[in-house]
C-alpha cells in the first residue's frame, strides 16, 4: 500500500491498443495521475469525461493521466479487455493518447492499495506519491461539484507546491478481487 512520499512503483501492463506500457514511458511527464477505474461503475462512467477534461486541459503541462482497469473480468464480463476497447473507441482515448490499460493479474492494484474505482494516486516529477483519493466531491451532478481535490492537486504539483490536502476518502464502487 502506497502512502504520501513513496516512490511510483514499476508496472507493464497491456493498452486497450495492444501494446504495453511501463511506468517509463512517462518518464518526460512533470507529474503523473494513475487513476483506477472500471467499464462496470456507475461512478467511474460519471467521472470519464471530466477525466478526458482535465487530460485535455493539463497535456500541454506535460501532466500525464492513466487509467488501468483491475476489476476482474471472470466476474465483472463489462470489464473484459473487449469491452475496455470498445469503451476507449467510444470515449475517443485513441486520438487523444490517453491510456487505458489493464491490470488482469491485479498486483498493480494490490501494490498501489487501491480499493474502490475510481481512486486516484498523483505522482510528482520525481516520481514520488503526493496526493491519493477522490477526483472531486460530488461524483453525482458535476455542477454540484464544490472542491475539485484532483484538479487542486495536479496545480500545486505542477507549481512545485506541497498539496493543500494530500489524501482524501476516495468514494468508488469495491474493486472486483479474483477469487
Amino acid at each position: 500500500m502506497l502512502n504520501i512520499g513513496d516512490k511510483l512503483p514499476d508496472f507493464k501492463l497491456k493498452g486497450f491498443d495492444g501494446n504495453f506500457y511501463t511506468n517509463f514511458d512517462y518518464a518526460d511527464k512533470y507529474a503523473l495521475a494513475i487513476i483506477f477505474t472500471c467499464n462496470s461503475s456507475a461512478i467511474s462512467k460519471a467521472y470519464s469525461q471530466r477525466l478526458i477534461k482535465l487530460f485535455e486541459k493539463y497535456e500541454e503541462d506535460s501532466m500525464g493521466i492513466v487509467g488501468i482497469n483491475s476489476n476482474d473480468a471472470s466476474q465483472s464480463p463489462e470489464d473484459s479487455f473487449e469491452k475496455m476497447k470498445h469503451t476507449a473507441a467510444k470515449l475517443g482515448l485513441e486520438e487523444m493518447h490517453f491510456l487505458y490499460l489493464k491490470d488482469e493479474d491485479q498486483e498493480v492494484a494490490k501494490t498501489f492499495g487501491a480499493k474502490v474505482n475510481p481512486e486516484v494516486f498523483l505522482f510528482n516529477r520525481t516520481r514520488e506519491l503526493v496526493y491519493k483519493g477522490a477526483i472531486d466531491d460530488s461524483w453525482e451532478n458535476e455542477a454540484m461539484v464544490g472542491t475539485v481535490y484532483l484538479e487542486d492537486a495536479i496545480e500545486e504539483t505542477l507549481d512545485g507546491m506541497e498539496i493543500d490536502f494530500p489524501e482524501t476518502q476516495a468514494e468508488g464502487t469495491p474493486i472486483i478481487w479474483k477469487k
